[in-house]
């Protein structure tokens, strides 16, 4: 079962609030698709065309079409996790059904910014790659770890990045207004995994501390290489430790390796 299989962005964005609510309701774990249904091309990451910068229109819907992928497949992880998960602790879901229905409404705002640009959902391809990071195979904790503070944990820096790169462009007033608004509210779905990470491990008598880098050890080899640097602030108010913090920078300098070496010859 996943109901929210249905292919134009819309109808997604539409059914989100009613699929999450029947996922609720589900008593045994549901199947997911190998991929979620699409309507517009997708493509690997690295065969995507070249990018214009943000001092035009055209790099600029580019940046939110980005962002509207992300925030797509987001919303969908939501949905997936309540799905695959039936029996996790009732007031996760719900904050979870939150957390995903936020998600829908940045991923509107993202499909209204690119109409005002005089661009389209479809312009350009997309990727996959956030739901390709989680399996079927992960447990609840993997889950946690892999959606709320690995991935949206990187993108609270990257939208760091985002805004500032837009400081001095005609879409300062406007497009930046769109992502300061995503990047203030990710704060709060990036916190809601950090706090229910160490509420479910508490559950399980799992000590954090221990079981953090040895759990990210074991998904890392999935995970999108991710090489923005970390903004600490963010990530601390986010509910990330000091020593969870260490961790991804060394993970941050583990994939960076392969292109300083490639610099140095």
């Amino acid at each position: 079962m996943f109901t929210l299989d249905i292919a134009p962005v819309w109808d997604k964005i539409k059914h989100i609030q009613s699929s999450c609510e029947e996922a609720m309701k589900l008593k045994e774990p549901g199947l997911v698709p190998y991929d979620p249904v699409r309507d517009i091309e997708v493509l690997h990451a690295k065969k995507h065309p070249p990018k214009k910068g943000f001092s035009t229109a055209e790099g600029q819907a580019r940046m939110l079409h980005d962002l509207a992928n992300i925030e797509l497949q987001a919303m969908e992880l939501g949905l997936r996790t309540l799905v695959e998960f039936p029996n996790a602790p009732q007031g996760f879901k719900e904050e979870l059904l939150a957390v995903t229905v936020n998600e829908a409404e940045h991923l509107a705002m993202c499909l209204e910014g690119i109409d005002k640009l005089g661009f389209k959902w479809g312009d350009w391809p997309i990727h996959n790659g956030l739901w390709m990071a989680t399996s079927r195979e992960d447990n609840i904790l993997d889950r946690i770890l892999i959606v709320h503070r690995y991935l949206e944990g990187s993108g609270l820096d990257a939208g760091d990045t985002l805004i500032r790169r837009l400081e001095g462009t005609e879409g300062k007033h406007t497009i930046q207004k769109i992502v300061k608004q995503i990047n203030f509210e990710e704060i709060g779905h990036v916190d809601f995994g950090s706090r229910w990470y160490r509420e479910i491990c508490s559950s399980k008598d799992i000590d954090p501390s221990e079981d953090f880098p040895a759990r990210m050890d074991s998904l890392r080899t999935r995970l999108p290489k991710r090489i923005e640097p970390l903004n600490h602030v963010l990530r601390r108010k986010a509910g990330f430790t000091e020593a969870e913090i260490r961790y991804y920078e060394e993970l941050r300098l583990d994939f960076l390796k392969p292109a300083l070496e490639s610099q140095k010859n």
